[in-house]
């Protein structure tokens, strides 16, 4: 019988499914007899996870500073203390739920909430078979700390030392990166268009299209290069219906996408990316060596990853007293900045993490070799 393996994710956002997605990817291509699922955990009870979802991103449009100081004070728990409780009490049930509907032979989770649920029903003796958490971000957050959990993948040394330092082994922590679709891992120079001719400004939000793409459309107009932008709304319709208001008045020629899966394509032609700082979008520019401007990051671990990224060199953040247009004059009229971090993204970059990922989770499933120490 064949193994099989559940991948559990949350649709908070769009990186967490991806990052899932692309390990299942991944682990078809290099083992395909084993049996890969992804779920979205708060699609399993559409109430609960609709109201999670919608109470994020409201709290992101309306009250982004509530948002941040919650952040802020979550990252004070201490293992074990009564709101990862709370959170694995809540949605214990429908951990249940999937693994009598699935019944999988290992778990791995991209998405802190269904790790909560999964770590309290070991804990409590109800569950036993191997878990991994694929942490997806570039910093540290105690939600996905549990001594139930067998290995953690993580995006770099910090991550590591940060949880180390809470009393996780060294031999359940592996460097891999942040898993990002094998399409990104495939580029080649020669196929970049970036340093030829007129440059392209790639704008974009993630799949929900947050962010201030569209200050950001407008700011570009002032610019003194000529320049094509090209901004990606992802999902957000209205975005993009406003965005398209923006074509026939543009100075410099804008391109209007909404949800594409041409991303890798658009990367691989561009000279800079405008973004704010959500993990997969940053790791898949990476790949790219494509050079990063963070317009206002979201509260909370966006601002988190803006400040991991500013300080490895590979993305500048806008200051207010910096108008966006005039940051991008400046940074194409020296290339050597950009050349400076193009080659710091190169060093950063972990293109193979969903590889790396999978063929672990698969050696360990397969008892090929102890990838999993016991818990």
């Amino acid at each position: 019988m064949s193994k099989k393996i559940l991948l559990v994710s949350a649709s908070i956002g769009s990186g967490h499914i991806q990052a899932a997605n692309a390990v299942r990817d991944e682990l078809n291509r290099i083992s395909p007899a084993t049996n890969v699922a992804v779920v979205d955990f708060l699609d399993q009870e559409i109430s609960l996870g609709h109201l999670i979802k919608e109470t994020y991103l409201k709290m992101l449009d309306v009250i982004p500073n509530a948002y941040d100081f919650l952040y802020r004070k979550s990252q004070k728990f201490q293992p074990g203390t009564s709101v990862k409780n709370v959170t694995a009490l809540i949605m214990k049930r429908k951990m249940v739920k999937l693994l009598y509907e699935y019944r999988p032979d290992m778990l791995v989770f991209t998405h802190p909430f269904p790790c909560c649920a999964a770590a309290y029903l070991r804990r409590t003796g109800q569950l036993s078979i191997p878990m991994a958490a694929v942490m997806t971000d570039f910093s540290f957050h105690p939600m996905w700390l549990h001594k139930e959990i067998n290995a953690y993948f993580v995006a770099n040394h910090e991550i590591q030392q940060a949880l180390h330092d809470n009393g996780i082994a060294k031999d359940r922590i592996f460097i891999t990166g942040i898993p990002i679709s094998p399409k990104f891992t495939h580029t080649s120079p020669n196929n970049r268009t970036k340093d030829r001719g007129i440059p392209e400004i790639l704008i974009m939000g993630g799949g929900l299209g947050l962010g201030a793409i569209e200050e950001a459309v407008i700011s570009l107009q002032s610019a003194k290069t000529q320049l094509k932008i090209i901004a990606v709304a992802g999902n957000n319709t209205k975005l993009r219906d406003r965005l398209l208001t923006l074509t026939n008045t543009s100075c410099n020629p804008l391109t209007v996408m909404g949800y594409t899966e041409r991303i890798s394509e658009l990367m691989a032609n561009a000279s800079l990316l405008i973004t704010k700082s959500g993990a997969l979008t940053c790791s898949e520019a990476l790949s790219h060596e494509l050079p990063l401007l963070l317009l206002s990051p979201l509260p909370g671990q966006e601002e988190d990853n803006a400040n991991y990224l500013t300080q490895q060199g590979v993305a500048l953040r806008i200051s207010p007293a910096q108008t966006l247009a005039s940051l991008v004059d400046e940074l194409l009229s020296k290339p050597h900045i950009l050349d400076d971090m193009r080659s710091k993204s190169r060093d950063l970059s972990k293109p193979a993490a969903a590889n790396q990922i999978a063929l672990m989770l698969s050696a360990s499933i397969h008892n090929r070799t102890a990838i999993f120490p016991a818990s």
